[in-house]
């Protein structure tokens, strides 16, 4: 995963953790709703990078 990747997941992640939160203390169920939904596909992105990497090593491993 490239680190410019790395940055906008964590930056999507973050947001979804702030609008989250500003639902929350808001009573605003929608956007609570929303935050959550962003954390969990930037989660799933970074997840299936790993996985990416992972097999990259995997490949290059054999390479040897």
């Amino acid at each position: 995963m490239s680190g410019i990747d790395k940055a906008k997941n964590k930056a999507e992640e973050l947001g979804g953790k702030a609008k989250e939160t500003i639902g929350k203390a808001t009573g605003d169920r929608d956007t609570e709703a929303e935050g959550h939904a962003q954390q969990t596909k930037s989660n799933l992105k970074q997840a299936g990078e790993k996985v990416k990497d992972a097999g990259e090593k995997v490949k290059d491993a054999f390479k040897h």
